[in-house]
């Protein structure tokens, strides 16, 4: 098993070589399992050296300023995490997020904002009701399908 990391445009990628049979490899991109088809076979003995992998240092980032305190809603609030989970239609960066956790929000509402691919895409609430988690921060890069927050 090999493993490499990567930047791409700025992304980093833990890309992890399970076996190679004929010319399909089956790889690891940052924990999402791939069969990649390879253009022409190769000997992963001869032609794959291991290479040692250290884990990626924490890097420090800037405090984010917290809004003032909210007066309490009327209504009783969900529990944390509790909800529809709002998913990253595709992979990027989190540029802004607009809601933050207690915040009502309307169906087409855009909740936050994210990069992909040079492009800024406004990622909108599917669904009516008061956000109870938020689990990504502006600057974190987000795989497809991640939950990027959850409205109950």
């Amino acid at each position: 098993m090999n493993k490499y990391q990567y930047k791409v445009q700025g992304v980093d990628y833990d890309v992890e070589i399970e076996e190679v049979e004929g010319n399909v490899a089956k790889v690891n991109v940052n924990g999402i399992r791939f069969d990649v088809e390879l253009k022409q076979p190769i000997n992963p003995t001869s032609s794959l050296k291991k290479v040692r992998v250290e884990a990626p240092k924490p890097v420090a980032r800037p405090a984010i300023p917290t809004a003032a305190p909210v007066a309490a809603p009327a209504a009783p609030a969900a529990p944390a995490g509790a909800g529809s989970p709002i998913k990253a239609p595709l992979p990027g960066t989190i540029i802004e997020v607009k809601v933050n956790v207690g915040d009502t929000v309307k169906q087409g509402d855009c909740v936050l904002i994210l990069e992909a691919m040079k492009m800024q895409n406004n990622i909108e609430s599917e669904y009516e009701g008061t956000v109870t988690s938020i689990t990504v921060k502006q600057g974190e890069t987000v795989m497809e399908g991640a939950v990027l927050l959850t409205i109950g």
